[in-house]
């Protein structure tokens, strides 16, 4: 069976792809031109070079295969230009679907983000969020998750429309290959480097990116089409994470909690710069009013219905810390 697989030479994607091999597919990548490919370095991965707003180029990747993996899509917490989130995560999700489609393709996994994932409103307060529950406009704060949700109702929209999709929605991956870094791997390599002297009052939903991965081939594999499944872990406060962190890297974790009106502050100041600068803030503002709440998530269903592994955080922790070390991301 060949797979085409989009976002392969990035952080899930490379994961992806491995998890892919090792079901003895054949594995296809879209990759644009002068990509890295050192996420790949030596794995059988025939190339395409294209791009999700080509889409004669799209037409050519989807070409026999029986399964799609759309991984790739614009993740960061700023953009000088947010209409280019829009087209690639909206836009190029809408392309690349239509392509697969037309030409025949069985399965389609579409990689989206708890972003796109509601939480209950409890007593004024966010609670834990699972895949029944859509956002209210207050949880859509900036253009990375507004772009995120449009392309999940695109893809639920599609499959009731008979395309055989089926969502997986990650909450924040961490471990090896965190190449760019996203901005939870920068948060890492910035705590390894003595740049995180203190944290903000709130907590996400980690999981190990090998999961992430393992949970897109289940996907492809007991999916539901038209269904949506949380690939996620641990619900940890910022403090628990840093503590466990610093176990592993026998460093001090950070002790001071930073308020959360100076946080948002600092975000205003740095996010301002970045519009004379162009170069992406230290403290993203939506980062910081994204933080006001806990996104904690419940991955119970994609556990059940998929089998969805669960390694612990710090193991996946520990693959994280030895891969930018060995890769030369740290020099304190």
């Amino acid at each position: 069976m060949r797979a085409l697989v989009t976002g392969g030479t990035g952080f899930i994607g490379s994961h992806v792809v491995r998890a892919l091999l090792a079901r003895k597919m054949t594995v296809r990548c879209l990759v644009r031109a002068g990509s890295r490919r050192s996420n790949l370095e030596g794995l059988d991965v025939e190339f395409i070079v294209g791009d999700l707003g080509d889409p004669a180029s799209l037409t050519l990747a989807v070409r026999d295969c029986e399964q799609l993996y759309h991984v790739a899509a614009d993740y960061r917490l700023w953009a000088r230009n947010p209409q280019e989130m829009d087209r690639i995560n909206v836009e190029g999700t809408r392309l690349l679907l239509t392509a697969a489609g037309d030409a025949g393709l069985r399965k389609i996994i579409f990689t989206s983000s708890v972003s796109a994932i509601g939480r209950p409103h409890l007593q004024g307060h966010l609670g834990i969020g699972n895949e029944s529950l859509d956002p209210q406009a207050d949880e859509l704060i900036g253009p990375y998750k507004r772009s995120k949700y449009s392309s999940d109702k695109l893809a639920r929209e599609m499959a009731k429309k008979g395309l055989p999709v089926v969502i997986v929605n990650p909450s924040t991956p961490v471990g090896a290959r965190d190449i760019k870094p996203t901005p939870t791997g920068k948060m890492i390599v910035d705590f390894l480097n003595g740049k995180m002297p203190g944290y903000i009052e709130t907590g996400l939903n980690f999981v190990d990116v090998e999961d992430v991965a393992a949970g897109h081939v289940l996907a492809g594999e007991k999916g539901k089409i038209g269904e949506r499944y949380i690939l996620g872990n641990k619900n940890m406060s910022l403090k628990e994470f840093f503590t466990a962190l610093a176990r592993i890297a026998h460093r001090p974790a950070p002790r001071l909690r930073i308020p959360y009106a100076v946080a948002y502050l600092a975000g205003m100041v740095s996010t301002g710069l970045s519009y004379i600068t162009g170069k992406e803030p230290t403290i993203p503002l939506d980062g910081v009013r994204m933080a006001h709440e806990p996104m904690y998530y419940d991955a119970s269903r994609a556990v059940r219905e998929l089998g969805l592994p669960q390694t612990p955080i710090e193991t996946a922790l520990a693959k994280a810390v030895a891969w930018f070390k060995e890769r030369g991301y740290l020099y304190a």
